[in-house]
């Protein structure tokens, strides 16, 4: 459910990461990078993010909305999970690889609580199934192979202001393939329920966006090519749906 952060991100951010693909793969097979590296190369892109856009104090209201709404989802398989809002008008939410969630103040707005959760929830299928780690380190690869490759010893490199820039947006756009966003579904789906949370929510998720896309029709300032990536929408609230209704969950009363 990503869609790209313009108005936050500067412009030395900006980074074509599918030109970019085949040298990373390549860079790839020379470097080695352990879980601890990785982990604090997800870090510092985050901390760079955090600096660099507008977040919400802990005593704003969209800050204790969140909060409020995500009491007791501390982890995801071991990964502790980690909530800010971001004042921002697009329309977004991601998950971090290190567990880092951040939604954007525009989303909040136009959903429910239990809608905001189904949209969290599958963020956090990204992380819980590795996707978001896979999508990062491809692109750490593809911005920063020769720092990479001469960092030896367990040495960690360090990256310009510019390359944690383009990895900031790597995590605003990452890119996933339609099973990923599939399993993604399931995972979200599968989490709410743990939880406690009526994963119908999900499906509502779905078609609040759908109706948004549908009246924004070519002016997408704040939904830029936000479906581009993923499956029919359509097709994705028909198997939420049809997986709580064979679970016996009654659909939420909606406005």
């Amino acid at each position: 459910m990503a869609a790209l952060l313009m108005t936050a991100v500067p412009m030395s951010a900006q980074f074509n990461f599918g030109k970019a693909a085949n040298g990373a793969l390549k860079a790839a097979k020379a470097v080695t990078l352990t879980d601890e590296q990785m982990t604090a190369y997800v870090k510092e892109s985050v901390k760079w993010m955090d600096e660099h856009n507008p977040v919400c104090k802990s005593d704003d209201p969209y800050t204790v909305r969140l909060e409020k709404l995500t009491e007791g989802l501390k982890d995801v398989d071991g990964t502790p999970l980690n909530f800010k809002v971001y004042n921002v008008i697009d329309v977004n939410a991601f998950a971090c690889p290190d567990g880092s969630v951040r939604v954007f103040s525009s989303l909040m707005d136009i959903m429910t609580d239990d809608e905001l959760r189904g949209v969290i929830g599958h963020e956090i299928g990204h992380v819980g199934l590795h996707h978001s780690k896979k999508a990062y380190r491809t692109a750490l690869m593809a911005s920063a192979a020769k720092e990479l490759a001469s960092a030896t010893n367990g040495k960690v490199a360090q990256l310009t202001d510019s390359q944690l820039g383009t990895l900031g947006e790597s995590l605003l756009n990452s890119q996933f393939s339609q099973k990923q966003e599939s399993e993604a579904d399931d995972y979200g789906y599968d989490f709410l329920k743990k939880n406690g949370y009526n994963p119908w929510a999900i499906a509502l998720a779905f078609e609040k966006l759908r109706k948004i896309e549908q009246e924004a029709g070519d002016s997408r300032s704040k939904l830029d090519k936000m479906f581009s990536s993923h499956p029919d929408t359509s097709k994705r609230i028909d198997r939420m749906s049809k997986r709580a209704e064979k679970d016996g969950l009654a659909r939420p009363e909606t406005e």
